[in-house]
């Protein structure tokens, strides 16, 4: 007795508990968990990759352009006259900017030479320098060989003073690395009209100061034949 009853009790409690099973849907629940597989995951759908459709269209045209063509360009060599800038004139230099002849350059330098061998028997170091046009015009700037400036003029950049023929001093900037006259050059180019083809013979007095001789082409006559 005591067994039946029992049995009839759990099997009460089993019809219990699976009728609250079903009330909250749990047993449908359990048995859908049952059928997915341990290793499988939740994945994304993918969509179908998008085609993009290709079409060949023609390139809309002008009809005046394709009626008439573009000729195949011709290439023709060109030459420009050659533009040169109007020259400066600075009312010493003849001819405007004439150059001297190779004649009077070579009197000017034998003349020269003559005048420096006789006054290097005073003891003193000479220079023959030839003047072109870019000592006398333009840039005014008169290079001097660098031998001579380190073995005679100062070391460094200084003023030095040019004394010509009458005894003016002209104050000239000179600069010991560059080896040339700069400043205050220009004044006595002008102030003694010095042309191309003239030859300057400088005597150094002193480290700061040189006297000038000046040969001039002007007094060149050519030899009658």
């Amino acid at each position: 007795m005591g067994s039946c009853s029992y049995e009839e009790r759990r099997q009460k409690r089993v019809e219990e508990n699976k009728k609250r099973l079903e009330d909250l849907n749990l047993l449908h629940l359990s048995q859908s968990l049952k059928s997915i597989s341990p290793n499988s995951s939740p994945m994304k759908k993918v969509g179908k990759p998008r085609i993009v459709e290709k079409k060949m269209v023609g390139v809309r045209r002008s009809s005046r352009v394709a009626k008439n063509p573009a000729p195949t360009p011709v290439y023709i060599e060109v030459q420009y006259p050659r533009l040169s800038s109007p020259r400066k004139s600075y009312g010493v230099v003849r001819g405007n900017y004439e150059v001297a002849t190779e004649e009077e350059r070579a009197y000017t330098i034998k003349v020269a030479e003559k005048l420096a061998a006789k006054l290097d028997e005073e003891g003193f170091p000479t220079l023959v320098r030839p003047i072109l046009p870019s000592h006398v015009a333009g840039c005014f700037w008169l290079g001097l060989p660098s031998d001579f400036c380190r073995s005679s003029l100062p070391s460094n950049d200084g003023m030095v003073t040019l004394v010509d023929e009458e005894g003016e001093e002209y104050p000239v900037v000179y600069l010991a690395r560059k080896t040339g006259l700069s400043g205050g050059w220009r004044g006595f180019a002008l102030g003694h009209q010095l042309v191309d083809g003239d030859t300057v013979v400088f005597q150094v007095i002193s480290h700061s100061i040189m006297k000038i001789y000046i040969i001039r082409g002007k007094g060149y006559e050519a030899p009658q034949d």
